[in-house]
C-alpha cells in the first residue's frame, strides 16, 4: 500500500505527467457535459418517461458506449463510434481492397492517409446515422404524446447537423487527448462512457441488499469476490502472450556489424480483442431491435424473448459465436506470411525452422493453438452477465460489469493508459506500479 501511494505521488512530481493527466482530466469532463446537452425540439420530460425501454436491442448497445448520450438525444448521441464503424470497414476493406492494403503497408505516410480517409467517412456516416436518430425521434411517443413537438425539416436538419458536429468535436477531443494527454484519446473516450454507468449500477444493487433486502449481505461478499476473480481472469488472459523467438544473422555494413541478437514475436492469447464479442453481440440485438418497431406482433416478441439477456439459448448461441468470431477476426489482422516475409527481408529466422513457407506455417500452427484457450475464455466472459443475472440475481445493470464488453474495453484501456504512465516515470528513474517495472499494456479500442 505504501508503494502504491509512493507511485502516486511519483506521478505528480513530474510536471510533463501532471499536465498530461490533467489535460485528459478536463477533456474527459467535457465529454461527460455533452452527454447531457439535449438536442433542441425535444421535451425532457417525455424524454425521460421513454427510458428503459432499448436495453435488450441494439439501441442499448449503441447507448452504453456512448455513456448514455443516445437516450438523452445529447448533441454527443452518436458519440465516436462512427469513427470507430468507419475504421473497422477499413480495416477489413484492407484484406480485399489493394489500394487500401497498399496505404497500411506505406510506413506513417501511408497510415496518415488511410487516417484522413476515415475521418472524411466517419462525417459522412455520422451524418447518415444523424438523420436516422432524426426520424427515430420523430417517431417516438409516451401515452400518445409525440416527444418532439414540432417534428419538420428544421429539425432534421438540426439534428443532422449537431450530431455530426458532436462527433467531429470528439474525434478532435481523441486526437488531442492521445497527443497532449494519457493514454489512447478514441479508447479512453469510449471507456469513460462505460464507467459513468458503473456508480448508479452499484446504487440500484446496493438498493437491492441493504435498503429492499432481497439477498443476505453475505451472499453479495461472495458476488463480489466472483467479480474481482473475473476481473483479475480478464487481465490475466488480456496480457498472455506465446513468444516466439527470431535470431537475426550478423551482417557488416561499412565498419559496423548489425544483427546477431534474438528477439521475440508476442503472439496474445487474446488477439482478436472485444472485437468478436460486438460482433456477436450486434447480430444477436437484430431479433429485439426488429420486434421494438412492431410492439403489437406477439410472435416477434416471442422470438426476441429467447435472444434476450436472460435467456440460456442467448447465452448458448452468443458464446458459440464469440468462439468464431474469434478465429475469423485474429485471422483478419493478424497475417503469418506476411510476418514471415519480412523476416525473411530482414534477415531473421526462428531457430530450427526454414524461413519462408515453413516459418509461415510455424507462426499459424501456433497461433491457432493459442486462439482456441483465448477464445473459449472470451466466450466464458461474454456470457458472465447471463449467469450473474440468472444464477447469483445480480441487478442487470450492475451485470454488465461482470463480463461482456464494457469489462474488456475498461481493462483493456486501463492497461495501456497504466503502461503509458509507467514509461514516464522509469524515464525519470521512479519505480513504477509493479516491482518489475513493467506492466504489459494493450493496443486501444479505437486503434
Amino acid at each position: 500500500m505504501n508503494k502504491l501511494v509512493q507511485t502516486i505521488q511519483n506521478i505528480f512530481k513530474i510536471e510533463e505527467l501532471r499536465k498530461r493527466i490533467l489535460t485528459t482530466v478536463l477533456i474527459l469532463i467535457v465529454v461527460r457535459i455533452g452527454a447531457f446537452i439535449t438536442l433542441p425540439g425535444v421535451n425532457m420530460e417525455l424524454l425521460e418517461a421513454s427510458k428503459g425501454g432499448d436495453a435488450n436491442n441494439l439501441f442499448g448497445l449503441f447507448d452504453l458506449f456512448v455513456g448514455g448520450a443516445f437516450s438523452n438525444a445529447a448533441i454527443f448521441a452518436l458519440g465516436i463510434m462512427p469513427y470507430i464503424t468507419t475504421s473497422i470497414i477499413f480495416q477489413l476493406a484492407g484484406v480485399v481492397v489493394p489500394e487500401i492494403q497498399k496505404m497500411q503497408k506505406e510506413g506513417e505516410e501511408g497510415r496518415r492517409k488511410l487516417n484522413q480517409w476515415t475521418r472524411c467517412a466517419a462525417v459522412a456516416i455520422a451524418a447518415l446515422q444523424g438523420w436516422g436518430v432524426s426520424i427515430r425521434m420523430i417517431n417516438m411517443e409516451v401515452n400518445g404524446l409525440p416527444v418532439v413537438p414540432e417534428a419538420g425539416l428544421l429539425f432534421q436538419i438540426t439534428t443532422i447537423f449537431l450530431l455530426a458536429a458532436g462527433t467531429i468535436f470528439l474525434m478532435w477531443l481523441g486526437e488531442q487527448i492521445t497527443e497532449r494527454g494519457i493514454g489512447n484519446g478514441i479508447s479512453l473516450i469510449i471507456m469513460i462512457g462505460i464507467i459513468a454507468r458503473l456508480p448508479g449500477s452499484a446504487f440500484q444493487e446496493f438498493n437491492q441488499v441493504f435498503l429492499l433486502g432481497e439477498r443476505p449481505w453475505p451472499i453479495e461478499i461472495v458476488i463480489l469476490a466472483i467479480l474481482v476473480a473475473v476481473i483479475a481472469g480478464v487481465i490475466y488472459i488480456t496480457q498472455g502472450a506465446r513468444r516466439i523467438p527470431v535470431q537475426y544473422a550478423k551482417r557488416q555494413v561499412g565498419r559496423k556489424v548489425f544483427g546477431g541478437t534474438t528477439q521475440y514475436i508476442p503472439l496474445r492469447v487474446n488477439t482478436a480483442g472485444v472485437m468478436p464479442i460486438i460482433f456477436a453481440q450486434s447480430l444477436l440485438f437484430i431479433p429485439s431491435t426488429v420486434a421494438s418497431f412492431f410492439p403489437e406482433s406477439e410472435w416477434l416478441h416471442q422470438i426476441a424473448a429467447y435472444f434476450s439477456e436472460r435467456s440460456m439459448v442467448y447465452a448458448l448461441i452468443y458464446g458459440v459465436m464469440v468462439v468464431l468470431f474469434t478465429y475469423f477476426y485474429t485471422a483478419i489482422i493478424f497475417n503469418p506470411r506476411e510476418i514471415a516475409e519480412n523476416m525473411r527481408k530482414q534477415g531473421g529466422f526462428i531457430p530450427g525452422i526454414r524461413p519462408g513457407t515453413q516459418t509461415s506455417d510455424y507462426i499459424e500452427n501456433i497461433l491457432t493453438k493459442i486462439t482456441l484457450p483465448g477464445s473459449l475464455f472470451l466466450a466464458l466472459v461474454a456470457v458472465m452477465p447471463t449467469f450473474a443475472i440468472n444464477l447469483l440475481g445480480v441487478t442487470g445493470s450492475f451485470a454488465s460489469f461482470f463480463g461482456g464488453t464494457s469489462l474488456l474495453i475498461m481493462i483493456g484501456v486501463a492497461l495501456d493508459t497504466l503502461q503509458q504512465i509507467e514509461s514516464y516515470l522509469l524515464m525519470r528513474h521512479y519505480d513504477g506500479f509493479m516491482k518489475s517495472g513493467k506492466i504489459k499494456g494493450r493496443v486501444g479500442v479505437g486503434r
